[in-house]
């Protein structure tokens, strides 16, 4: 078959289509291999070029509650004082995020808002010193 030498493609599609049957080329060696980078590639490329933010701290710690859970548990005598001065013998029934219900032998069973509360303690502690991980914090 004749090229003419004005066209624009040098080869016949059907010249093309046959010298792919007959005769296997570089190309056609079955083992392709992908060019591009896979994308766990890339996306580890892009994490090592951004600096790394640290994370924000949580609201809560949850200290607070792991305290209060602890001292239900063992039911240890509390001494609950009260911004004015006031002390509330007894032991920590429930909780919740705005106030405590303490059982009292002496009396009736009282439920506190924890923004009245200046600070507490354990009963056995005879030094009276505020627990260090329950100084009460307006809200």
């Amino acid at each position: 078959m004749d090229r003419n030498p004005n066209s624009y493609m040098p080869y016949s599609r059907s010249d093309l289509a046959n010298n792919r049957r007959n005769s296997p080329g570089p190309m056609d060696t079955g083992n392709r291999r992908l060019i591009r980078p896979s994308l766990t590639e890339f996306k580890d490329q892009q994490m090592q070029r951004r600096p790394q933010k640290r994370p924000v701290p949580p609201d809560q710690t949850n200290a607070e509650n792991f305290y209060y859970v602890k001292q239900m548990q063992a039911r240890t005598p509390m001494v609950i004082v009260l911004n004015d001065g006031e002390e509330l013998h007894g032991v920590i029934e429930w909780y919740d995020r705005s106030c405590i219900k303490i059982n009292r032998l002496a009396g009736a069973n009282l439920l506190v808002y924890k923004n009245n509360i200046k600070y507490l303690y354990k009963e056995s502690d005879n030094d009276r010193q505020p627990s260090a991980a329950l100084e009460s914090q307006p809200q």
